[in-house]
């Protein structure tokens, strides 16, 4: 099911490059599509966890709110008189225990106007993070509190430790 849905996004996207829907434009996308799948596949990706609802769109609340915020900060920080906003790079540390939640916290901090994830240290959780507007102790404190905060989130959405079974223990068991 979930090659199918890959084949068919992405002969929906060859289509809307070339514009127009057509039998013609729907073979060419499928082959096109199998080529890609079949000599470029994506690494397999493990899935731990269970994804609980409510903590979901716990989560999504949160970040519109983060969203519509900090978009209104950048704006007053593009239009105010004065000078330019003292930018940062700090470092975030998540105790996350999957690759695939890790990904989706960097992705969520990119969302986030006025932040950009600039690396990420994968073998020791650590997310650096351009921050625009860092010109005081507690712009830094509020910064850190955002990211313990998405980390909690997360782990309450998506990895949850009664739910964590990593291969191995699902082996044993």
């Amino acid at each position: 099911m979930l090659r199918l849905s890959v084949l068919l996004g992405l002969i929906l996207v060859w289509m809307l490059l070339w514009g127009s829907i057509s039998v013609a434009n729907f073979v060419g996308g499928l082959v096109v599509a199998l080529v890609i799948t079949l000599l470029l596949p994506l690494p397999v990706v493990p899935v731990e966890g269970k994804v609980h609802p409510l903590s979901l769109l716990r989560l999504l609340i949160q970040m519109v709110y983060w969203l519509v915020r900090s978009s209104i900060q950048v704006a007053w920080l593009a239009v105010r008189p004065g000078a330019p906003p003292v930018s940062a790079v700090l470092r975030a540390h998540f105790a996350l225990k999957s690759d695939l939640v890790l990904a989706m916290a960097v992705n969520l901090i990119n969302l986030t106007p006025g932040t950009i994830a600039l690396e990420v240290d994968q073998a020791r959780r650590i997310v650096y993070v351009h921050v625009l507007n860092a010109n005081t102790d507690r712009a830094i404190q509020e910064f850190h509190a955002q990211m313990a905060t998405l980390e909690r989130l997360l782990k309450t959405a998506l990895e949850r430790d009664e739910d964590w079974r990593p291969a191995s223990d699902k082996e044993a068991a």
